[in-house]
């Protein structure tokens, strides 16, 4: 199976370990795996800043890099992923490239999706991290993707782990790209709120499969000196082997 991967801005620049993580339990799985170095944002930031024509000349580039004849894109966001499905429907619905989109963004999953809806993989043998572990889900995976049980399938599958779930799992944590620094009090407001009722958990990790989430937390985490650390899905598949 030929998967091309799509790895977004933050990723790139500042946890690029989580993207070589992915590529190393893609192969572990059996896909050959490929990557256009040519590819950039998928656009998310402009169009959530209301630039649209922008945006839409960054989604036509996302688009042009990444239409291989890759048998799926994989992206360890569900950020990313939700623009590419749902965002990039409303830049290119009265555009000549929506034929392009329709037949494009089928092939489109995020990570955990991918191996347990489409590999129908619930365990990555030799994963294991000993701890407790409580689970974030973000936004765009449960709002806009549609993710929430293929995580926890593949947590609960790995050794010496213990999943506990916090009692406002389903909130935002605040961060909402723009929004932190337009609205700081009351994205600092949210990222408390979510971090206390991790630590209501008694959890050592906080895991999620955004690692714009975790980048907004962690940064609370560790400003705070909170005694959590957070952690992406798939560094935590990756551990152990």
């Amino acid at each position: 199976m030929k998967v091309e991967i799509f790895i977004p801005c933050f990723i790139d620049q500042l946890y690029p370990d989580t993207g070589f993580n992915m590529v190393k339990i893609l192969e572990k799985l059996g896909c050959e795996v490929h990557y256009n170095t040519n590819q950039t944002c998928c656009g998310q930031p402009a169009y959530n800043s209301g630039f649209f024509d922008e945006a839409r000349d960054v989604a036509k580039k996302c688009l042009t890099d990444l239409n291989s004849d890759a048998d799926y894109i994989v992206i360890p966001s569900a950020s990313c992923g939700g623009m590419i499905k749902h965002g990039y429907k409303e830049l290119f619905k009265q555009s000549t490239d929506v034929q392009t989109y329709q037949e494009f963004t089928k092939k489109v999953y995020e990570f955990t999706e991918f191996v347990v809806d489409v590999l129908k993989v619930d365990r990555i043998e030799g994963a294991r991290l000993d701890g407790v572990v409580t689970y974030h889900d973000s936004c765009s995976a449960q709002r806009e993707c549609g993710i929430k049980s293929q995580p926890r399938t593949l947590l609960n599958n790995v050794e010496g782990l213990t999943l506990v779930e916090m009692s406002n799992t389903n909130d935002c944590c605040g961060f909402g790209g723009s929004f932190a620094v337009k609205f700081e009090p009351i994205s600092i407001g949210m990222g408390d709120q979510k971090i206390n009722s991790a630590l209501e958990t008694k959890a050592e990790y906080l895991v999620s499969g955004d690692l714009s989430c975790l980048m907004h937390l962690g940064g609370y985490i560790e400003k705070q000196g909170k005694p959590l650390k957070p952690m992406h899905i798939i560094d935590v598949l990756a551990s152990g082997w």
